[in-house]
């Protein structure tokens, strides 16, 4: 077995499975380096991705100073839904990369509260009618370089600032519920998060001889001590179209973020998690 094969090995004790093993395989389908045979393969200057995403979002939030908890799923009732998200990869040398990604997610809804709620200070009664909305806007630059590079792929390792900006409301207008009067009442909650990750990103070509069919997965995450802490991961299966153009499926956890609450912020638990499927462009 190689030293190449055993540093990697050792390097994942501890890690995601389905990482190890695709950076064991491509560490050991790696052979001799030559500058013409990394040229054949996972070679590009610039590539984009853009996927179609069917996240199933939960959570909650904790209104400021702990006064009341908004549930995404039991209060608002918040289900799946369709929204993208994309990401751009500089590789401005062999090795190194510039990235940027980006997710938004929006969702609103119209209901009837089912359990009397407290947020932020408003009294929310079961019965009352009521619409939410929740809005996610994820931003992520970052750095990656290859420890492996090969014609059948790689073994990077990035990392990256991401950016999260959350915002959710809870309104109520004046009505009558039960033979009592409610007068109207709006509840706003909203946290700017920056989370430093960093973690494994691998693409591995399946064929020996064709980069027609391949895999990718990485995983991020950061622990924050007393703040909270993040982890995300996705991993798709591809097929190349052309020279230009791929198409990709697989999964993705968006986004698994803990914020924890302090008396002059509120906090955040927020999971978003599906299907994803795009395309991908290299040039």
């Amino acid at each position: 077995m190689s030293s190449r094969v055993l540093a990697i090995r050792r390097a994942c004790r501890g890690g995601g499975r389905t990482l190890c093993v695709l950076a064991l395989a491509l560490g050991a389908a790696a052979g001799p380096l030559h500058a013409s045979d990394d040229q054949n393969r996972d070679s590009y200057r610039l590539r984009i991705d853009a996927f179609w995403f069917y996240p199933n979002p939960s959570g909650a939030f904790t209104g400021a100073s702990n006064n009341g908890r908004f549930d995404f799923h039991q209060d608002f009732g918040l289900t799946a839904y369709s929204t993208f998200s994309g990401k751009i990869d500089w590789k401005f040398t062999r090795k190194n990369h510039l990235t940027f990604g980006a997710a938004p997610f929006h969702r609103s809804r119209q209901f009837v509260v089912s359990r009397t709620v407290t947020f932020q200070g408003q009294t929310y009664t079961a019965g009352l009618a009521a619409s939410g909305n929740l809005d996610v806007l994820a931003l992520a630059p970052g750095y990656q370089y290859d420890i492996v590079r090969r014609p059948r792929g790689h073994l990077g390792i990035a990392v990256q600032m991401d950016l999260f900006n959350v915002d959710s409301a809870l309104t109520s207008v004046a009505q009558v519920s039960n033979g009592v009067f409610h007068a109207a009442q709006v509840s706003h909650g909203s946290i700017l998060a920056p989370i430093p990750v960093a973690g494994p990103d691998v693409r591995l070509y399946l064929l020996s001889d064709s980069d027609r069919l391949y895999v990718t997965g990485n995983v991020f995450g950061m622990y924050l001590f007393g703040y909270g802490n993040f982890i995300s991961t996705a991993d798709t299966f591809g097929v190349t179209v052309t020279r230009h153009l791929s198409l990709r499926g697989g999964y993705q956890i968006a986004q698994r973020l803990q914020v924890n609450t302090k008396t002059t912020r509120v906090g955040l638990n927020l999971t978003q998690r599906g299907a994803i499927a795009g395309l991908e462009f290299s040039f």
